[in-house]
This record gives C-alpha cells, structure tokens and sequence, in this order.
C-alpha cells in the first residue's frame, strides 16, 4: 500500500506560472487523499509550491536536503521531518528509503537524474515502486519519445515501458497511484537481458 509518495522536481523560481498552479494542484490532492510528501526540503521552485501547499492542507511533510544546499539558508522551516545528509547521493537514498512511490514533476538535470536512478532501480528489482511523470504542458514529452527510441532500438527491452507512467494531470497521476499493483518481478539473467 502506497502511504508516503516521494516528489523531484524543479528548485527554479523562474518558470512559467502554469508549472507552479499545477505542482500545487498535486500537493492539494496529495494531502486530501492522505499520502504523506517526502521532498527536497527547500522553499523553493515548483517543488516548494507543492509541498507548501501540501502543508497547508494538514499534510505530514518530510524534507530532505544535502548540508550544502542547506547552508545556502534555502530549507523550509515547516517540515514535520527533515533530514540533512552528506551529499546529493546520501539524499537520493533517503528519500527513496522513505517514500512508497514517486512522482517526478517538471525538473532540470537534477530531477532527470533522481528519477533516471529509481527507474534503474526498478528495473533491476531494487524496488517496485509506482513511478509517475507528470507531464504539464508536454514538458516530458521529448524525454518520453527519446526513451521509447531506447526500448525499440534494444538498449532497454520492451517490458521497460511498464517501469513508469506518464500521467497528464495531477488528478490523473493520483488515480494510477490509488490504483497501483506492483508486478511480481523476477531478477534473472533471462528477463533482464531479453528483448
């Protein structure tokens, strides 16, 4: 059962309003549906608009943020948890230790590489969780075309398209998370080298 869903995404203040109405959308429905949000912990960018409005909806907030970023005076001061880690590694195993399920929302090369590793991670069995792009205004579109070119071009087999959803709306991306029913996954040589 899904409880605590992991968000990545966009730490920019300067993006088109239309990313921050829908990252607080999702918070809104994340906390009236009574998942918990594990996040960046910063008060910042789109991921800042989520959780804050997360919280604002009685929803049990946990942040996770490297000493670095934390020195720069960014964190949020409303988490009910927050975690300070060593370093961008030691955070992404935080934040994965913590959460459920993840959602990647509109993102730079940061939000690329955290979702990139979890779905690694799934697909090597390293977990099962639901993972969900949240495609606002297509930002994902060109990545998802491009990782389709991977699967038919054989550097992924096809059973990959399974490993993550692309949800167009907040209220879509919820629905598949209430949804979701792990597959049972078998780690052998045979499924993960078969095309």
């Amino acid at each position: 059962m899904i409880k605590n869903i992991c968000i990545f995404a966009s730490s920019s203040n300067y993006l088109d309003e239309e990313f921050y109405k829908e990252a607080s959308v999702l918070g809104k429905i994340l906390a009236q549906n009574g998942f918990g949000l594990v996040y960046g912990g910063s008060r910042l960018g789109i991921m800042w608009a989520c959780a804050g409005i997360f919280k604002e909806n009685s929803g049990y907030l946990t942040g996770v943020m490297p000493e670095k970023l934390n020195d720069c005076g960014v964190s949020a001061k409303i988490c009910d948890e927050f975690y300070l880690t060593s370093g961008m590694r030691e955070r992404k195993a935080k934040m994965d230790e913590l959460s459920d399920a993840v959602i990647a929302l509109p993102g730079g090369f940061g939000t690329l590489e955290e979702v990139s590793e979890i779905i690694v991670q799934k697909q090597l069995c390293y977990n099962n969780k639901a993972i969900v792009f949240l495609n606002t205004n297509g930002f994902y579109d060109n990545l998802i075309k491009f990782m389709d070119e991977i699967i038919d071009k054989n550097f992924a087999n096809k059973a990959s398209r399974n490993l993550y959803y692309v949800a167009q709306t907040p209220q879509d991306a919820i629905e598949y998370l209430k949804k979701y029913q792990p597959e049972e996954r078998t780690f052998n040589k045979e499924v993960i080298y078969k095309r």
